[in-house]
């Protein structure tokens, strides 16, 4: 009997039901078939067929016709068979403590590109350590921290190196992350369950770190930056800050180091010489410097409330039924800033975020 073969898209969208993938799902919907753009095939999947549905439905209006595929976290052979169809896994299943780790091993084993939304270094730094040979030999790109964990946090230091000209280049570069809405502003329970774990496993992240060959360091010229005070207040932009414990500094870091080894920037599969060029003269150009993100406020009691939270997951995420209450009463312990339903659509459409790199 001859196997049957199974179609191939440019793009699966795992976890296309939760409450990220619907937002995915829209966006990505905006460059299938349209001019110019090389996203021709989608496809959506997750374990429910019936809430792909109601997903698709929410994300367009016009009511396209897109496979669905059926694919399980703790079904490995369903993994398969979606990585297999697939040239890009767009991976919006998480924490991804919990339930990336399969998703990754069954791209790297079909050959097909990963791309994830996570801001947990312990994750992303094991799945390097766990497939990257394997990545190699398959020819597959896996990316985490493709979302809000680190892509403006890479992208802004990146278009401010490119300007600077020597001999005044300078040394460091802080962000400062407000967050803005016209209504209350709330957070995505995933995003909150995925910090308490990352409390939780801060351990298993300092040990898989001395179990690796260590990292080069990047040469940035001058002095390191002194710690200041915790609490900030940046009167010439009226906010006030305090450190971000995000994965942006540690992403950050690790590209920064990859570049002192590979200053022209990492070869591709198959990479043609147009290619290759292109990709030297864009890596030259950027210039490592010292980077740390604040999060801000336009008032000091708004950082308190940031400090609060902060120290809440901090001293009761490091045991167990101090997880327990946090991940079962989310909304106390945050003040409102998450809770396990998450925003509402009015909320989402009225936050947005202002970054300043200085």
């Amino acid at each position: 009997m001859a196997e049957i073969q199974l179609p191939t898209y440019d793009i699966v969208i795992f976890g296309a039901s939760g409450f990220t993938g619907k937002y995915v799902i829209r966006e990505t919907l905006k460059f299938l078939n349209s001019p110019n753009s090389p996203l021709k095939t989608l496809a959506l999947a997750g374990r429910n067929s019936s809430k792909l549905s109601d997903a698709l439905k929410w994300a367009s209006t016009s009511h396209p016709t897109i496979p669905f595929l059926t694919a399980d976290t703790s079904d490995a052979p369903s993994l398969r068979r979606m990585a297999s169809q697939a040239k890009l896994v767009l991976n919006c299943v998480g924490p991804f403590r919990l339930y990336g780790d399969p998703v990754v091993a069954a791209c790297v084993e079909a050959g097909c590109d990963y791309l994830d939304i996570c801001g947990e270094p312990e994750f992303m730094e094991r799945m390097e350590a766990v497939y990257h040979d394997k990545a190699v030999e398959k020819g597959s790109l896996v990316v985490s921290a493709c979302g809000f964990d680190s892509v403006p946090a890479e992208f802004g230091l990146m278009f401010n190196s490119k300007q600077w000209v020597s001999p005044a280049v300078p040394n460091r570069v802080e962000a400062y992350l407000s967050l803005e809405s016209d209504k209350r502003i709330v957070g995505n329970f995933g995003t909150f369950e995925s910090a308490v774990l990352g409390v939780a496993n801060a351990d298993k992240l300092a040990a898989l770190r001395r179990s690796r060959p260590k990292r080069s360091r990047p040469q940035i010229p001058g002095p390191s930056p002194v710690k200041g005070s915790t609490i900030e207040h940046q009167q010439e932009l009226g906010l006030w800050a305090v450190k971000l414990p995000s994965a942006d500094a540690i992403v950050v870091r690790r590209t920064l180091s990859t570049l002192t080894d590979n200053p022209s920037g990492l070869q591709g599969v198959n990479e043609d010489p147009k290619h290759a060029e292109k990709r030297a003269a864009f890596w030259s150009t950027i210039k490592p410097a010292h980077f740390g993100v604040k999060i801000a406020a336009k008032n000091l009691l708004g950082v308190l409330g940031f400090i609060a939270v902060g120290l809440s997951i901090g001293l009761l995420g490091s045991f167990s039924f101090g997880r327990w209450l946090l991940l079962k009463f989310p909304s106390i312990f945050t003040f409102g800033g998450f809770r396990k339903k998450g925003p509402t659509e009015e909320e989402v459409a009225s936050a947005t975020f202002r970054g300043l790199w200085f």
